[in-house]
């Protein structure tokens, strides 16, 4: 059963050594994060399951001891998903786990072992509830650390371009993540949240299938759309 949830942004920004000299501008985001995996410990999970958007590669599941790289974004920062188990995987962490790595080095993760699920953009709703279900279903108390991101359209600037709907949906977004409001995040729109980039679209409704029966409460703790792409911190309990 879910016991708590965590939802945080996945932009490799995040990590002070990629955003470089930017690194200041996300401080809030980071220390948001930090509150929302607070809550994860917490609850004191017997098991955390950390879902992220993939591209093919990284699809599926990523097993404790799974290392990533920011390599590929100019620094030397590998990470790795919890703890050692001896043999890494070869299957690298996507991005978007790699960032939730950092994240939970970061706050010194010893709670719980931990999985890693990455999810594909084109993976349906009614098939994303019920990847959720099914983890809900896998321990007595299971949390969730959610990765994504809204729109990418919100400024001229923004890697999507400037979409009028973007800030709309994004507010929907934060508002549901809020609210822990379960029907609204099932019920997204994909396609629009395709064409606005929203690469959190099916993390969210795994979460949203996890949560189903379990009667959690959420709290904003933060959103915003640095760079234009919203990015919003939640957490449930």
């Amino acid at each position: 059963m879910l016991v708590a949830a965590a939802v945080c942004p996945c932009p490799p920004l995040l990590v002070p050594e990629v955003a470089a000299d930017a690194a200041p501008e996300l401080d809030v985001a980071r220390a948001a994060c930090t509150e929302a995996l607070g809550v994860l410990a917490a609850a004191r999970p017997d098991r955390l399951v950390v879902v992220g958007p993939a591209g093919e590669s990284g699809r599926g599941t990523h097993p404790e001891g799974a290392r990533g790289s920011f390599r590929g974004f100019g620094v030397d920062v590998d990470v790795r998903l919890g703890a050692d188990r001896g043999t890494a995987p070869e299957r690298p962490l996507p991005p978007s786990l790699a960032v939730a790595a950092w994240l939970l080095e970061r706050t010194g993760w010893t709670v719980a072992p931990i999985e890693g699920l990455g999810v594909g953009e084109p993976l349906g709703a009614e098939r994303c509830i019920q990847v959720g279900r099914d983890i809900a279903a896998g321990a007595e108390r299971v949390a969730l650390l959610v990765m994504g991101d809204a729109s990418a359209c919100r400024t001229l600037k923004a890697p999507g371009y400037l979409d009028e709907r973007a800030a709309p949906f994004d507010a929907e977004v934060a508002r549901a993540l809020g609210a822990a409001d379960v029907a609204a995040l099932r019920t997204l729109d994909a396609d629009l949240a395709y064409e606005l980039k929203a690469s959190g679209r099916a993390p969210w409704q795994v979460l949203a299938g996890s949560a189903e029966g379990a009667g959690l409460s959420g709290a904003l703790l933060y959103e915003d759309a640095p760079y234009g792409v919203g990015y919003v911190v939640a957490a449930w309990s």
